[in-house]
């Protein structure tokens, strides 16, 4: 079964050249743009791996052709809004031709007003991507020169400096890429590849580009998108597809380590229930519990337990859950990332006209979805944990899994670090997009604040590979400490690969490197790799 948000995972770049010089057998796939919608694979490909950006070569006659709607329209007497006339509340007022470059250059400066720490490169790198995306539709009046030059920038590795707050996610992510645009300038801060910050226009000149003077209609069209949170969305759903899989990695493991039973994982069982992330999730446990002879060792008459606790039996009802949700949340990002955001657009028939479609509604509905689903797979994911702990319903495991129980506390403060976690991430669950704050003198009376729910969701990612960890990491004790009984093949490689940087049972010892190691495992893919090598490609 391949879920649609699935079917854009594509092998990531992994390095960058610039679009100038040719393609060597061991360089990276470029990401063409213009040709069509940019997918996922494509946005963390550039955004996490430095793949270089290329232009398309059907966009240029669409970017010039929207250019020259624009350059008419800049010569007519009457207002148009973005071209010769201020912006929002200010719509009204005309601004004489001689002044319109200093309008879009103020546009910019003035919206570059982000506040507080520096976001991170893979996001900003994200936006200038999507942007880029939408300049090169044809309908946003860009001039190609304007397009290539902030393609250069990509490529250069120059990243501007964006501040965590500034966006209401409505008239897009107005101070996030209005930080971009600004460098674009030859203006404010930015990081070259090699994370050193410096002036943008020493950045510019160091790369061999020249700062761009923005003509009329450009400083808006930089500026008015949803690519903030659209990337920001992206580049979760790529990493809600490793770790949902590895939740069920998790869950295998805890259900061997509690001498859980398999039962209930039965086909015919969840074909009762015909919902897909549940099929789906009931089929990866399946097989990863295949073989296995702690799970073979307690399906004899001599067991007398009817029936596992929730969170080991109903793993796969709200794994399968957040996985529908990671579907939909997935078809709403399809349809963004073949979307023209921008206002006013340069319609195909030569119009100019203003609409609504910057409003990020669509994706700040999906991020705060997926907050609900990321912070309900790590609560049951702790609850695992702590049920291994517990000697009360561990099954014959010491308490806390502790080597001298009295002497030493095991794992029970790794416990109390999951459960943490797992009250911020409920926090963290509130929807931001029901929050609207009316702005600009009550013109823009209703916002999404998709920036909001996709930087809490960012959040939520990270504490949900930290949660797992914490389980992978308590599981892989509990298993060894059940011997001479063995795991499975796939959770027994899992247990090994942890066992490559974790020691095993012993007195207690720092356990925070431990945590961070399992956690990283997590993030990079590497324990969901080691449970592949024995089953295949799990979903």
């Amino acid at each position: 079964m391949e879920l649609e948000s699935d079917r854009t995972m594509q092998p990531l770049n992994t390095s960058t050249i610039e679009t100038s010089l040719p393609v060597s057998p061991e360089a990276p796939t470029p990401v063409i743009v213009g040709t069509g919608p940019v997918s996922v694979a494509d946005v963390v490909a550039v955004a996490r791996h430095d793949a270089p950006v290329v232009i398309g070569e059907d966009a240029r006659a669409a970017v010039a052709a929207s250019r020259a709607t624009i350059e008419v329209l800049a010569t007519d007497v009457q207002p148009h809004y973005g071209i010769s006339t201020g912006f929002g509340a200010l719509a009204t007022t005309f601004i004489n031709a001689a002044d319109r470059t200093r309008l879009q250059q103020s546009l910019v400066r003035s919206h570059a007003a982000g506040s507080g720490p520096e976001v991170e490169r893979e996001t900003v790198r994200a936006l200038m991507l999507l942007r880029v995306s939408t300049l090169l539709t044809g309908r946003t009046g860009i001039r190609l020169a304007t397009a290539e030059a902030y393609v250069g920038m990509i490529n250069a590795g120059i990243t501007p400096i964006v501040r965590e707050y500034g966006s209401l996610g409505c008239s897009g992510d107005l101070a996030p890429l209005s930080h971009c645009a600004l460098a674009l300038m030859g203006e404010g801060s930015v990081r070259n590849r090699a994370g050193t910050e410096l002036p943008a226009a020493d950045a510019l000149r160091d790369a061999g580009l020249e700062p761009v003077l923005l003509a009329e209609k450009e400083g808006l069209a930089l500026i008015n998108g949803t690519d903030g949170m659209l990337g920001q969305l992206s580049l979760a759903l790529h990493d809600l597809h490793t770790l949902l899989s590895t939740a069920d990695v998790a869950a295998a493991m805890s259900i061997e380590a509690l001498l859980g039973t398999d039962a209930v994982f039965a086909a015919d069982l969840a074909s009762l229930r015909p919902q897909l992330g549940q099929e789906a999730s009931t089929t990866n446990l399946r097989h990863l519990l295949a073989g296995s002879p702690i799970v073979a060792s307690h399906k004899g008459p001599e067991c007398t337990r009817v029936q596992d606790a929730y969170s080991l039996r109903c793993a796969p009802q709200v794994h399968g859950a957040a996985r529908d949700t990671v579907d939909h949340a997935g078809r709403v990002a399809d349809r963004e990332l073949a979307s023209a955001i921008d206002n006013p657009v340069v319609t195909v028939d030569g119009r100019v006209e203003s609409n609504g479609n910057f409003h990020g509604a669509p994706v700040a509905y999906v991020l705060d979805f997926l907050a609900i689903a990321v912070a309900d797979v790590a609560s049951m994911s702790e609850r695992r944990t702590d049920r291994m702990l517990d000697p009360a319903r561990n099954n014959g495991l010491p308490a806390f899994l502790a080597h001298d129980v009295g002497v030493d506390s095991g794992l029970m403060i790794a416990q109390y670090t999951a459960a943490g976690i797992v009250s911020e991430l409920k926090r963290l669950a509130v929807p931001a997009s029901v929050d609207s704050i009316p702005s600009s003198a009550m013109q823009e009376d209703h916002v999404s604040m998709g920036w909001h729910a996709a930087r809490k969701l960012r959040t939520g990612i990270d504490g949900l590979a930290r949660v797992l960890g914490i389980e992978i990491m308590t599981a892989s004790r509990a298993l060894d400490l059940r011997a001479p009984l063995l795991p499975g093949p796939a959770t027994g490689a899992v247990l090994a690969e942890v066992r490559r940087e974790v020691a095993g049972p012993g007195p207690d010892r720092f356990l925070s490197p431990e945590i961070e190691s399992v956690a990283a495992s997590v993030r990079s893919g590497a324990v969901l790799t080691a449970a592949q090598s024995r089953t295949g490609d799990l979903y």
